[in-house]
């Protein structure tokens, strides 16, 4: 078999921790590996049997190496990516910065597959809650074309990063110690027991950048300008697992058995639903898990054509760096690494 020199830049953050674990799990084939970091350079870090020591970005990083998997921020993807693209590396980027650009095809590899054969060096990863949101709604899409779709998130402190999870376990010590809050620097309020309906900046349009993303993405993902998305994103105190309620209009009507049939045979997809037995998607049992999990699946009684459904997926694997590794294989099934 064939092995790949591969770069992670961020290799030390909670997507970058997960890159290592899934590539290892996977069996990706590796041969060199280079870890590029800021704030951890000089930092040993183990990948399997080898010791690996965490390099600055320099002019010449990238060369030699086939991929290269950023989650570093929009910032440093918009000041690297095209560097190392064009030095030869073609780069899944994990951020913001390249998803909405035409040249840069946005893809989950369950739903739009195809989209890798036209990337000019970087490919981009869409946001977590608006993967497992399409990773179910794909299917029924191609069954029955969706119209409109209203989500609504319950996103876990970990879609934040590091610094979130740990802030959450500090508030939630001081809390049951009957100590003030000692820490409140990652998020506007305290999210110990607490709902934050404020995910990212807001916009002009009322809308947060979050919200704005799951609209856009889905629709570029989908291949369908045509569907009308509206989100409302919400930080919930959990610490890996985002939640959503969806809801769908489509053209032609599909009932509740037909759409969980429907399901069951999507590929990334699980069902869990029977509510008689309290049967249903929770975050603490998707956490570390590769699948998207749907329940709840029913017909909407207020419109002709509508289902409702609850979909949840561990954001850090799913939603990010397992994404990351599917695209990565992706380019490996269909002979697009030299």
């Amino acid at each position: 078999m064939k092995k790949y020199n591969v770069v992670i830049l961020g290799a030390t953050g909670a997507v970058g921790i997960e890159f290592r674990k899934i590539l290892l799990q996977r069996n990706f084939p590796i041969n060199n590996i280079r870890f590029l970091g800021r704030t951890t350079v000089g930092t040993e870090v183990e990948f399997g049997d080898r010791k690996v020591r965490v390099e600055p970005v320099t002019d010449d990083c990238f060369k030699g190496f086939d991929i290269a998997l950023f989650s570093a921020g929009a910032s440093i993807s918009k000041q690297v990516a095209r560097m190392a693209a064009e030095s030869g590396c073609i780069v899944v980027d994990n951020s913001s910065a390249w998803r909405m650009e035409p040249d840069v095809p946005l893809v989950v590899p369950e739903v739009n597959p195809e989209d890798v054969e036209w990337h000019n060096g970087i490919i981009a990863n869409p946001n977590c809650s608006t993967i497992q949101m399409v990773v179910a709604l794909k299917p029924l899409h191609d069954r029955a074309k969706i119209k409109r779709i209203v989500v609504n998130t319950y996103q876990a402190v970990s879609g934040t990063g590091l610094k979130a999870i740990d802030e959450l376990n500090i508030q939630v010590k001081d809390i049951v110690a009957g100590a003030a809050i000692s820490q409140r620097k990652v998020y506007p309020h305290q999210i110990a027991f607490n709902v934050l309906p404020h995910i990212d900046v807001f916009l002009p349009n009322g809308y947060t950048k979050e919200e704005m993303k799951m609209v856009n993405e889905t629709r570029k993902i989908m291949g369908d300008d045509s569907i009308r998305v509206t989100a409302t994103t919400v930080r919930v105190p959990v610490l890996y697992g985002h939640s959503e309620s969806v809801n769908i209009e489509t053209e032609k009507k599909i009932t509740a058995d037909e759409a969980r049939a429907i399901l069951k045979n999507a590929p990334g997809v699980t069902v869990i639903d029977d509510p008689s037995q309290n049967q249903y998607p929770l975050a603490i049992n998707a956490a570390g898990k590769d699948d998207v999990f749907v329940g709840r699946i029913r017909e909407d009684e207020s419109i002709p054509n509508g289902i409702d459904m609850w979909v949840v997926s561990d954001n850090i694997r799913k939603g990010a760096a397992l994404n990351t590794v599917q695209i990565a294989e992706l380019l490996i099934a269909r002979n697009m690494l030299k």
